[in-house]
Formats: structure tokens, C-alpha cells, sequence
């Protein structure tokens, strides 16, 4: 049995192939770069149909692999946070939106009005807070600013919808997991929350949403083009769209409340598999299935801080990484709020930008570079404390920690917990390969746990050394966002 996983990411699409053990078979990897296209307003968006492009070019590929002639199934994760309209035709009207999209900023105060300036029953509902990120925000800005463009759209979709569309010839659900992106789904109700729909966009937008189904609800049937140019694929069930975040929590194997999962990639993020009521302040719930809540925070920094600061800043110098290992924690006297792309967990502030404290005539590159990589660290450090649950262990992935040593090491000692380092270097395609396994044949998703590459402990006096670099951090939010 091979499994087929697209794995459609913030900067590439990928296909790889799986064995029936969720093993990434050597040599199956096709991949395309993309970028979002943004500007300095805010926007960050995808094209539909230059991705559609990418991901078939990569399907094309992967279809000449020799394991390619057993492929069972199909499944797919995305970035999460993204949707795009459709016309009469079913054809994308839009540019895809994605959860790095700040335009929307200017809408929230009237949302915030709309809900009576209270928007903690929405946040308890809907899992999302109003921010930019979500739906909500990015819908209303589009009415207000283009909307002949709104008016074309008859059905809202997610791109892994709108790929299947495309491939089988008809209308596509959204995926709960993807939905729970979205800022207006009722977590615990499975559904469409039409009440904050309506009062936060307009009766407008209800008609439009689309039809909702669990990960499971597989498609069949390619459409003649696809399946003559797909043949192996021709009776193949396709697995609705995973959240990407949502998937790597599978892949990592932190599937209840005894595992958390750090991902550090582009972006960032902390995640348990639990049911948590209520959702803690600053924090979201979203879904992996519907029998699986995944409580967390995600920040907009990650490894796109490291390239700033190696691209803008040193000029690629990577010899400083090395020096990194040798430092003291908090050696540089900085205090930097990394917050590029603006924030969201934990304080959602919608206008948040980069910010860095006590430069001096001294200040070197290597201090630079430490100084961001540590505040990324003390960011999610205090999302962590929010989750954190007593014996709970740390599953750490993304290329980021993969390739920085120093990195993963700060990651630790900020949290102050040991982080288990996944010798999987793909947690997101495995995720999705596992949850292919347990709906195709019953396979627990424990029956394959992650390899681990090696246990990072703490070292007490950097963590507490790194505790009070946050307490200046915490100090340098307030004074510029309180």
C-alpha cells in the first residue's frame, strides 16, 4: 500500500509518498516553490490557480515513482487560514487569502462593536478572537474596499476545496478542520456559527458558506480529464484537507493531553489534543477531526525571523550561527518584540510590528541574531505556560530546530522543559499519512510513534536567565500596546 499526501505550504508545495507503516518512502519527495504575493498594506495572498498548477506539476511527478503504481489514497493538509471565492462557475474570483493578511485590522473595531465590545462569547464559540487572521476580518475588509469582486462570489471555498473541484468536477465540502480555521465555525456544534455570520459580516456571506464534512467523508470519481491523466489515481478515495497545524500535531504524536507539539517553521506553534473548557485567554481551539479539539496558539515569527535577520541584517553570515552555541543566554542587552508579521497569540495585537530595544554603539551582528532568536523562544514560551500540564511532553519538529542547534536550545531552556527533537523530518505529511491508515483500515493512530532524535533538558540557571529576559519583553509589550 503507498499513500499519496500534497502538502500545500506557506512557501512550497510538495507531494511524498508513504508506505502502510506512515513511512516516507526514500526518494518521493516533488516539490515547487511558491510566495505569497504582499505588500506593505498588509496583503499576503496566494493565487489560486499559479497553486493548482504547482500542485498538479508535483502529482505529475509523483505518478513516476514506481511506488506510485500501488497508491491506495489520497490526502492533503494546507496552511491553515485560507479561503478564496467562486464564481457562477465554480472558477476561483479571488486571490487566495491566507492567516498572514493583516489588511482586515481596519475592521475590527466595527466588529468589536458589532459584538457590544464584548468578544469572549465569540472567542468561546468560535475558538478564533477577532483579528485580522480570520475570515470575518478579511470578508468584511473585502466588501468595504472591492466590492464588485464580492459581489461575484457565490460560494466560498478552502483551496484544498477548490483543488478538488477542479479534479472531480463538482461542488466540494470544507473540511471541519480547515473550517475551524475560519473564525465563524461552532467547535462544538460541528457547524457553521450562522448567528455570528450574519452579525459580524452581513446575511450576505450565509449563503455563501460552504457545506461542511468531517476529514473521513473521502471523494471518488475523478473527472475524465484527471482520470485519464491520472490513471493510478482513477478509483482512489480522496481525504478532505487537514489544517496543516492539525496534521503535524498527528505526526508528531502528540495526540492528547500527555503530548504537546512545538512546530517551528515558517511560523510557530504550540498545540494539545484536548478538550478544554474554557478556551484559555489568548489562545484558540480549532479541530483535527471531529472527535479530536486542538487547543494552542500560533504566532505569525518563526523561522521567517531567523531569514530576516540572516537575509537583511548579516548578509547571510552563516558563521554566526556556530558562535551561538558558546553564548550566554541573554548576552546581547536587547529586548526585541519579533513581531514582523504582525502578532497573534498570544495578545492578538492586529497592528503589532517588529520592535528592538537598547541598540548601542556595541551592539554586534551576533547579538542581533541571538537576541531574535530568543525572543521567538520567550514568545511561545508564554503560550506554553498557558498549556503547559504537569508530565506533558514536549514533541518538537520543523526545519528550523532541525537546523539550528543553538535554536533548539533556547527552545528548552525558555519553556524551561525538555523537548523531545523528532528525528521525522516531514510531521505534517506523516500526520496526514496516519490518519489516512486509521480511516482506511482502523490503524490506531499510535501504532506508529515518531522517531526521536534526541531529549534537550534545561539547564536551570539559563532557563532563569531567560525568564527574565521575558519579564523585560513582557514589560516592552505593555509599555508600547497597553
Amino acid at each position: 500500500m503507498t499513500l499519496l499526501v500534497i502538502d500545500l505550504g506557506s512557501s512550497s508545495v510538495r507531494t511524498l509518498l508513504f508506505d502502510d507503516d506512515a513511512r516516507l518512502i526514500p526518494d518521493s519527495i516533488c516539490s515547487r516553490r511558491h510566495d505569497f504575493a504582499t505588500n506593505s498594506a498588509g496583503m499576503a495572498q496566494a493565487d489560486a490557480f499559479q497553486l493548482r498548477a504547482l500542485v498538479e506539476a508535483c502529482i505529475d511527478e509523483a505518478l513516476a515513482h514506481p511506488a506510485a503504481l500501488a497508491i491506495s489514497a489520497v490526502g492533503m493538509a494546507t496552511f491553515a487560514g485560507n479561503w478564496l471565492g467562486l464564481d457562477d462557475s465554480g472558477a476561483a474570483c479571488t486571490p487566495v487569502f491566507t492567516y498572514a493578511d493583516t489588511r482586515g485590522r481596519s475592521q475590527i473595531p466595527a466588529l468589536l462593536e458589532a459584538l457590544g465590545g464584548d468578544g469572549e462569547p465569540c472567542h468561546q464559540a468560535t475558538g478564533c478572537l477577532l483579528h485580522p487572521a480570520y475570515l470575518p476580518a478579511q470578508y468584511a475588509y473585502l466588501q468595504q474596499f472591492d466590492p464588485a469582486t464580492e459581489r461575484r462570489i457565490r460560494r466560498l471555498s478552502d483551496i484544498g476545496a477548490y483543488l478538488y473541484r477542479c479534479w472531480f468536477g463538482r461542488e466540494m465540502p470544507m473540511s471541519l478542520s480547515v473550517a475551524s480555521w475560519s473564525g465563524l465555525l461552532h467547535t462544538s456544534q460541528r457547524e457553521w456559527h450562522w448567528d455570528y455570520a450574519r452579525l459580524l459580516v452581513g446575511e450576505n456571506l450565509g449563503s455563501k458558506l460552504p457545506p461542511l464534512a468531517d476529514f473521513d467523508t473521502a471523494q471518488t470519481g475523478l473527472a475524465d480529464d484527471y482520470a485519464s491523466r491520472w490513471t493510478q489515481l482513477r478509483d482512489c478515495p480522496f481525504f478532505l484537507a487537514l489544517g496543516d497545524g492539525a496534521a503535524a500535531n498527528v505526526g508528531s504524536g502528540a495526540i492528547d493531553g500527555d503530548r504537546i507539539a512545538l512546530t517551528v517553521g515558517t511560523t510557530s506553534a504550540l498545540r494539545v489534543v484536548k478538550n478544554v473548557e474554557p478556551v484559555p485567554e489568548g489562545l484558540w481551539r480549532y479541530l483535527v477531526s471531529a472527535n479530536m479539539p486542538l487547543v494552542g496558539g500560533a504566532t505569525s515569527e518563526g523561522g521567517n525571523v531567523y531569514q530576516w535577520v540572516m537575509e537583511e541584517l548579516l548578509r547571510g553570515d552563516e558563521s554566526l550561527e556556530v558562535l551561538l552555541l558558546s553564548r550566554e543566554p541573554d548576552a546581547h542587552g536587547l529586548t526585541v518584540l519579533p513581531l514582523l508579521a504582525g502578532e497573534r497569540a498570544p495578545g492578538w495585537q492586529p497592528n503589532a510590528t517588529g520592535t528592538i530595544h537598547g541598540i548601542g554603539r556595541h551592539t554586534s551582528g551576533l547579538d542581533l541574531l541571538q537576541a531574535h532568536l530568543e525572543a521567538v523562544a520567550l514568545r511561545l514560551s508564554l503560550i506554553f505556560d498557558s498549556l503547559k500540564a504537569d508530565g506533558a511532553e514536549v514533541m518538537a519538529g520543523g526545519g528550523a530546530l532541525h537546523s539550528s542547534p543553538a535554536w533548539a536550545r533556547m527552545m528548552a531552556e525558555a519553556l524551561d522543559s525538555p523537548i523531545y527533537l523528532l528525528a521525522e523530518a516531514e510531521i505534517t505529511a506523516r500526520g496526514v499519512a496516519l490518519m489516512m491508515r486509521r480511516c482506511l483500515d482502523g490503524v490506531p493512530l499510535t501504532a506508529h510513534p515518531p522517531a526521536i532524535d534526541r531529549v534537550i533538558e534545561p539547564e536551570p540557571a539559563r532557563a532563569r536567565a531567560l525568564r527574565r529576559a521575558r519579564e523585560r519583553q513582557i514589560d516592552l509589550y505593555r509599555r508600547i500596546y497597553d
